[in-house]
């Protein structure tokens, strides 16, 4: 018997609709509540490690996902004229049998998971958040934004960055930007790309890009952050080409494409971490609304995965729900969460400010070492 009968998911993004759809196969009765319209995504493409590729083996959806994306096992490094430097194989964070690394776009796979959600059993409330949380100590008394109240066993906040079940639960702690913007774009893949190629130096902090299926693939560069207003929406594309003319190689073909400002997506990297427990008495925190980084590592959507995984196995698991199945919660995912949301943000920090005695390769591979082993 599971350690809840029901639970109130609110946020149906990557950590929101893995928890469901875990929860919902194993019995519980699972509600989610979505402020979006739909259970899908913005945004252009998404990185996914092994070790997020493994929980998505988990979630049963791995063949879609595959199928939908495209996976490689090395990373290019490049002069910013285009001139190779070098090949670096990638960990297999998820293990041997699984490729190292994946790109695909961003949509398809919150659809690919919204699907798995809605077979697992999961009911999808749309359109609607919570307003009120009144923990009565065997359960929470929810207040939802259409007006009804409901009672839950337990009440887990997904929602993100900026959640607002993080500040109904009394912690007064937001995102933090870490100094840098990102311009992405999602477009057509030139031939000859088929793994993610990375430019340190030139007129950005980092330029990039990453196939996403048979002939898409998205690029970004990284510049300075910038006042999110101070570029028009049509003259998204003149900015975007105009920093990748510092660029040569398959970027000489990607600047050609950079005209539509409905596929330019400008954002900024920010950082949080909130302290153990995540919990209020029966409600949790997952996902961005606990911890989220920079891209630094392509570690965000892994970290979101596994909270979800660890999360619904302890639930599962266990007949009865109490403090110390959060406080193995937090055995199981605060550390690990802290060394990359840290190793992030310093990968960012020696970009912004290089430093001597930077050692890129070794961070890197502590925290490759660190999320093959599983939560």
């Amino acid at each position: 018997m599971a350690a809840v009968g029901d639970a109130l998911i609110v946020g149906g993004g990557t950590a929101g609709s893995a928890l469901a759809i875990l929860l919902a196969r194993g019995g519980v009765t699972v509600d989610i509540a979505e402020i979006k319209p739909d259970l899908g995504a913005l945004g252009s493409g998404i990185t996914l490690q092994g070790n997020a590729l493994r929980v998505l083996r988990d979630l049963g959806v791995w063949d879609r996902v595959r199928a939908a994306g495209h996976a490689f096992d090395s990373l290019g490094l490049r002069a910013p004229d285009g001139t190779l430097l070098a090949e670096i194989p990638d960990a297999r964070t998820g293990g041997p049998d699984l490729p190292a690394t994946l790109g695909m776009n961003r949509p398809e796979l919150a659809a690919i998971l919204a699907g798995a959600v809605r077979e697992a059993g999961a009911r999808v409330g749309l359109g609607l958040t919570v307003d009120a949380l009144a923990d009565t100590g065997d359960g929470v008394r929810v207040d939802l934004s259409d007006g009804t109240t409901a009672t839950y066993d337990l009440v887990v906040g997904a929602d993100g960055i900026r959640s607002r079940v993080r500040g109904l639960m009394g912690i007064d702690l937001g995102p933090r930007p870490t100094g840098m913007g990102i311009w992405r774009i999602h477009t057509r893949r030139p031939q000859g790309v088929d793994r993610t190629d990375l430019v340190y130096g030139g007129p950005c902090f980092i330029a990039g890009y990453c196939p996403t299926g048979p002939d898409t693939m998205y690029a970004y560069l990284v510049e300075r952050a910038r006042p999110r207003e101070s570029v028009a929406e049509a003259d998204k594309p003149a900015h975007m080409r105009a920093l990748a003319e510092g660029y040569g190689g398959v970027w000489d073909e990607i600047r050609h494409d950079i005209t539509d400002p409905d596929r330019i997506n400008y954002t900024w990297f920010e950082s949080l971490l909130v302290d153990r427990p995540w919990n209020r008495g029966r409600t949790v925190l997952i996902g961005d609304a606990a911890h989220a980084c920079p891209p630094t590592l392509a570690q965000g959507a892994a970290q979101c995965l596994e909270d979800a995984a660890v999360l619904a196995e302890l639930l599962l698991g266990r007949d009865r729900l109490d403090q110390g199945l959060f406080e193995e919660f937090m055995d199981r995912r605060h550390d690990r969460a802290r060394a990359v949301v840290e190793a992030s943000l310093r990968l960012a920090g020696w970009q912004m400010e290089p430093a001597p005695d930077a050692d890129v390769p070794g961070l890197m591979g502590r925290v490759a070492a660190l999320v093959t082993e599983r939560p």
